[in-house]
């Protein structure tokens, strides 16, 4: 048992999205007023992270896409379809952490939520995305969205690109990985996915934010589908961590 979860650990490390910049497999490009509430999260100026706009001040991601120091360092890239230019950009002031996340080895817990040093001003391409009260049901259309590898050759897109998968039942997820818990939602499409790089962008089924991209084995790998952070489930951790912030 331990070699296994020892074999997952190094698996999840070698793709997990917070490792290198990520991205959409089997996509295509959409505008951004397609989906308004897609952000990408910077570090030190370069794009390493998705993520998803709550409110003016507010921005969800993945855990393991702030593990650097030093929360300022952050930013954040609205409004705009290109991966670094055009929209909106905006300083982070302060970065909150799901206590019970450990390590982008082990992504449980996979969630955080950042406060903006300025307020986003909302029009047609930047708006928010209400967060799911229950997970869709297995067999649910979904979309996910960023700008992550493209599963050839560790190519990047410049543009944002969409692509849709299906929820999966948590017991079929578990066939693939022993460690799904209730805070995770997987979801799956033959030569759909989203990859390394498209970590902490959005999950969306119809039209409630219901996953953050967390982690997988490959990229559309027919035999591992993509994790994802379970929204519905972490909402409350959400909502009184946004208090705190």
């Amino acid at each position: 048992m331990l070699l296994k979860w020892l074999v997952l650990v190094a698996s999840v490390t070698l793709i997990s999205a917070g490792s290198s910049p990520e991205r959409i497999v089997g996509g295509y490009p959409v505008p951004i007023s397609e989906v308004p509430w897609q952000a990408g999260l910077l570090y030190l100026g370069k794009f390493i992270c998705g993520a998803v706009i709550y409110s003016e001040k507010i921005i969800i991601t993945a855990a393991h896409c702030v593990d650097n120091p030093f929360d300022t360092l952050y930013s954040v890239k609205v409004g705009s379809v290109w991966k670094t230019l055009g929209g909106q950009h905006a300083r982070v002031a302060v970065i909150r952490k799901h206590e019970d996340y450990l390590s982008a080895a082990i992504l449980f817990n996979d969630i955080a939520v950042m406060r903006l040093v300025d307020s986003l001003i909302f029009n047609a391409d930047v708006r928010p995305i209400p967060l799911a009260d229950s997970a869709p049901a297995a067999g649910a259309e979904a979309s996910v969205s960023g700008w992550g590898e493209i599963g050839i050759l560790w190519l990047q897109p410049l543009s944002l690109l969409k692509t849709s998968v299906k929820i999966l039942d948590p017991n079929v997820c578990k066939r693939s990985y022993q460690y799904i818990t209730e805070t995770m939602i997987c979801a799956a499409a033959l030569g759909r996915d989203a990859c390394r790089g498209d970590s902490g962008g959005p999950l969306v089924s119809g039209g409630q934010l219901v996953g953050i991209v967390s982690y997988g084995i490959g990229c559309a790998n027919p035999f591992f589908p993509g994790v994802y952070a379970n929204v519905a489930v972490l909402k409350p951790w959400i909502l009184n961590a946004i208090k705190q912030l």
